[in-house]
């Protein structure tokens, strides 16, 4: 399994980015994919999670409003829409993928991870 991120940028607070995550080599098209984001000596903060056998979505609370989860099953591809984004959201962001279709915010759940894409908000 192979988990690529991209769109991570350098923005003005209160803007917007679209975080993207290709998937590829799932065992099965029924298969879980959620953000993740860490910053320097913090430890990794779950986002939230799309499963790909009903499309499903789960956002933690932290996060809603601003953040949105979608995918393009077919494409195999999860999306993070950012908006009004502040200097805390500062970060790098992860895709990660479970082979279980599971709505999960823990960290051992997803076996496979990305390279991870770096936001920077600027004030």
């Amino acid at each position: 399994v192979r988990l690529v991120e991209s769109g991570g940028d350098s923005v003005q607070a209160g803007g917007s980015l679209r975080l993207s995550c290709a998937a590829s080599g799932f065992p099965s098209d029924d298969y879980a994919i959620a953000w993740f984001r860490q910053g320097p000596g913090t430890e990794r903060e779950a986002l939230s999670v799309l499963v790909t056998d009903d499309g499903d979505t789960v956002t933690s609370d932290s996060m809603k409003g601003r953040f949105t989860i979608s995918g393009d099953i077919a494409q195999n591809t999860v999306y993070l829409q950012m908006n009004n984004l502040r200097t805390e959201d500062t970060e790098v962001y992860y895709c990660a993928g479970s082979d279980e279709p599971l709505m999960s915010f823990k960290e051992y759940e997803y076996r496979y991870w990305g390279q991870g894409t770096r936001v920077t908000v600027d004030s």
